[in-house]
């Protein structure tokens, strides 16, 4: 959906769980999902304390996804805030933690989200192979699953969160600017305001749209023309603003290095991206 991945697993009861798939995301289901499919739930010891989980249900052989591995396969239960701003449903989110340990190709063009076998990847030229960043604790294993990748932007290197997930609700009027007929929930990129302000005062001519984030302060966005991504050079490329602390500080806690946005759907969009969560490496290809 509109440059993002979202799976359908059927139950063996004949119920359909429409999922959130993001890789710079978390684990939850949301509470209406929970009570429709009558989920018992219990506490269970998170990063917090207690918190109130619950497993998914047995689904159909033909229609099933890849477990959750951590936490006794358990997710979280999300109630839906009451200043919830969102023109989409799901009934849950399948984050970091989902994907960890796995080799996935997210086949953008292609609008398919495959699961490979272990460390299967495709032929590439090795100009083509990214490594990715992981953040690793103090006895030697990977602390989280948040993948750092680089690209090249306006001469510089940037460091961002692999983030399939990155979406933006467009207000009407950033809608009816881009005139594209995209709707107007859909993948996106982050960058901090710093960067995006430094982008804008040296590149007049590059496309800002005012008051292009319905749910986060109006925040604008940017248009880059071009920007280098594992030997590729691709474009345009849609990213959005947010305050610095939102990445320096918050993001960048569970990172192995400090980060300036996230990389989404409209810089990932152009590829087939094959990540290989154990080897921390990722190949970029071209249809």
């Amino acid at each position: 959906m509109a440059d993002r991945f979202f799976v359908e697993p059927i139950t063996t009861s004949g119920a359909r769980l429409l999922l959130y798939t993001d890789t710079g995301g978390g684990l939850f289901l949301t509470r209406s999902a929970v009570e429709r499919l009558g989920l018992p739930t219990e506490q269970i010891a998170g990063d917090e304390g207690l918190a109130e989980g619950v497993l998914l249900p047995p689904f159909k052989p033909e229609a099933s996804i890849p477990p959750v591995t951590v936490l006794g396969g358990h997710l979280g239960v999300a109630s839906k805030a009451k200043n919830a701003c969102e023109r989409e449903s799901s009934d849950g989110m399948l984050g970091q933690a989902w994907f960890q340990g796995r080799t996935w190709t997210f086949d953008y063009p292609g609008r398919r989200l495959l699961l490979r076998a272990a460390g299967d990847l495709p032929a590439h030229d090795a100009s083509h192979r990214v490594s990715l960043g992981f953040p690793m604790n103090q006895a030697g294993t990977r602390a989280t699953n948040f993948p750092r990748i680089q690209a090249q932007i306006d001469g510089q290197t940037v460091d961002f969160l692999f983030d399939t997930g990155a979406t933006v609700n467009l207000t009407d009027q950033a809608a009816a600017a881009l005139a594209d007929s995209g709707p107007p929930v859909r993948a996106t990129s982050f960058i901090v305001q710093s960067t995006f302000d430094r982008w804008r005062q040296d590149h007049p001519e590059w496309r800002v749209i005012e008051g292009a984030d319905l749910c986060v302060r109006r925040e604008p966005m940017i248009e880059v023309p071009r920007i280098m991504v594992a030997g590729h050079e691709v474009g345009p490329v849609w990213f959005v603003r947010r305050q610095d602390e939102n990445f320096h500080e918050w993001m960048s806690q569970w990172m192995d290095k400090r980060v300036d946005g996230a990389l989404g759907g409209s810089a990932l969009r152009y590829f087939r991206v094959t990540v290989a969560y154990p080897s921390a490496v990722a190949v970029f290809e071209r249809p």
